[in-house]
């Protein structure tokens, strides 16, 4: 409701009807108007008729409950009001039903002539723009809504019938099955359910359960039927048209990891370009930028938003790059930045001169202790697995987390065995650390995604790893190094930051002693990269509690708990 209800103020004049988003809009605020008002009138007494029951509202019995119908409308309308600013069909379908009952309602007790022209009116407004509502629901979601309600009324029926013909000595009268039928129907649809008052305490509880136990099963199938649409996993087809694609044109750190297993795609027109997305709950979050021609760009934004608003999925990009920042706001989103990319230009590296004083006396005190590094080629990783689970697991353990997806990869043998993996051994052999290399495609960088060490490793031996890596991609002709992102710096730095970005600077100080945030960002200034900015992209403020539970939900794999323990 204080989605709805802020839209108010927002509105531009009545002339501005023409527009569909004007239309919408006002139609969601007025059914909130008509629900409250049918709610109002269902819990209050008619004033003029009823002034008698004003004395009996601290002792609500069946009798108040005989107005069930119209309290349940009302409510319902309330709650659809902001599901119709989604534009969502299953809403406008149930309003025009609501509406249409309420009417019926209404005309039948000759009550309330001015509610009846409100919900005629509002019902030609959405018949008039029908097509204006096109985002889905959950087709399973929706099955399973029909079911539960069916199952609920039936239940719900037999409850009450067979439980008033058995009780009917708590009552003020005798029933049989069809008088017991009756009744129940009264409670639910009937303005006076007077028949039958309850003589005991028993008597009154159970028929308030009668009501409790229909509007929570209907409650239950009310959701069902609003439940965004769930995307299914990429198919095989979608799968090598992507792999086409990336190769093509993959020109980031992230490119790789779009390939992975839990990516969603959505494609270009042409079918020349793709945005690989993650879908939880209401949230459909993008892993970087569109991916193919740059002349397809707008076009695959444009392609991704419209099927966003059709399953009704709030559209999000994770890490954009500042170059393209203006192709999302033609799309009227917003733009927070969430972080740096530290990236080394590797013909500037180097151990010598004070910068590399420190990496030189990493390098000489590990070998001294008989460690070494080397590098294995993808063809000759696959016998390595066991012993880099063995690290892998173990590394786990003590991070007390399980692995992180959607923007970083995982243990999964198709994964590490499509590239080379950098290792630590100690002198004895034995794998201390390793990390996987991704090339970016079609640009000359290489970066590292998994990077994993035994507890028992020299300390020092991530560095070792991180230095003699970098030295070999220089020495294999590549032009940069990726240390990815670290989240949340570089934000104390902006000339203008706007509330969001405000709010995340406040986290990346108070919450540094959990995250280690700072920590990580000093290990990588070290390596003095260039610092390059990165973005969270979403369509307002409003929309972001859903998108970071999205996140939350991709990151952690849907294991909300461990995801909160302490991690990479």
């Amino acid at each position: 409701m204080t989605i709805v209800w802020s839209q108010i103020k927002h509105f531009p004049p009545i002339a501005g009807l023409r527009s569909p988003a004007v239309r919408v809009r006002w139609i969601a605020v007025l059914t909130a108007i008509a629900g409250g008002l049918n709610l109002l009138v269902a819990v209050l007494p008619h004033l003029p008729e009823r002034s008698r029951w004003l004395g009996q509202l601290a002792t609500l019995t069946v009798e108040t409950q005989g107005r069930v119908a119209g309290a349940v409308i009302g409510f319902i309308l309330l709650t659809l009001a902001n599901q119709l600013l989604r534009r969502k069909q299953v809403a406008w379908l149930l309003t025009v039903l609501l509406l249409s009952l309420s009417v019926a309602l209404k005309g039948v007790r000759a009550h309330h002539p001015a509610l009846i022209a409100l919900d005629l009116i509002l019902l030609g407004c959405l018949v008039g723009d029908r097509k204006i509502y096109i985002a889905r629901s959950d087709a399973p979601s929706r099955v399973r809504a029909v079911r539960v309600l069916l199952g609920a009324l039936l239940f719900s029926l037999a409850y009450g019938t067979l439980g008033l013909f058995w009780l009917d000595r708590h009552y003020s009268r005798d029933f049989d099955l069809f008088t017991a039928l009756q009744q129940v129907l009264q409670l639910f649809f009937s303005w006076d359910a007077r028949v039958a008052l309850p003589q005991t305490r028993f008597g009154q509880l159970f028929a308030e359960s009668i009501f409790s136990v229909g509007l929570l099963t209907l409650g239950y199938a009310f959701l069902l039927l609003l439940q965004p649409v769930w995307q299914p996993p990429a198919t095989v087809t979608e799968r090598r048209q992507a792999t086409a694609i990336v190769r093509a044109h993959g020109h980031t750190s992230l490119a790789r990891l779009t390939l992975l297993e839990d990516k969603s795609y959505c494609f270009s027109p042409s079918g020349e370009s793709l945005i690989a997305f993650v879908q939880r709950g209401r949230g459909a979050i993008a892993l970087g930028d569109p991916i193919g021609p740059a002349r397809d760009r707008e076009a695959i934004i444009q392609q991704f938003l419209r099927e966003c608003q059709q399953n009704d999925w709030l559209p999000a990009f994770y890490q954009v790059l500042p170059d393209d920042l203006p192709l999302y706001q033609r799309q009227g989103l917003a733009s927070v930045q969430i972080g740096q990319e530290a990236v080394i230009p590797l013909q500037d590296f180097s151990l010598q001169g004070k910068r590399g004083r420190g990496f030189r006396s990493t390098l000489s005190r590990l070998e001294r202790a008989g460690y070494r590094f080397e590098v294995i080629p993808a063809a000759e990783t696959y016998p390595l697995l066991p012993e880099l689970r063995f690290v892998s697991d173990t590394w786990l353990k003590r991070m007390k987390g399980p692995e992180k997806r959607f923007s970083v990869g995982w243990f999964d043998r198709d994964y590490l065995t499509s590239g080379s993996i950098a290792v630590v051994r100690s002198q004895d052999g034995q794998i201390q650390a390793f990390a996987n290399w991704v090339e970016e495609f079609q640009r000359n960088e290489l970066t590292l995604d998994l990077i994993r060490f035994l507890p028992s490793a020299e300390s020092s031996t991530m560095e070792f790893l991180l230095v003699n890596t970098i030295l070999a991609a220089k020495d294999r002709g590549f032009d940069s190094f990726s240390l990815g992102l670290s989240a949340l710096s570089g934000l104390d730095q902006l000339d203008q930051p706007n509330q969001v970005e405000q709010g995340l600077d406040y986290l990346y100080r108070h919450l540094d002693r959990f995250y280690r945030f700072q920590g990580l960002h000093s290990f990588k200034e070290k390596f003095h990269p260039d610092w390059q900015p990165r973005y969270f992209v979403y369509p307002n403020l409003a929309a972001i509690p859903s998108l970071v539970v999205t996140l939350v939900r991709a990151d952690s794999g849907d294991r909300w708990l461990d995801y909160f323990r302490s991690g990479d």
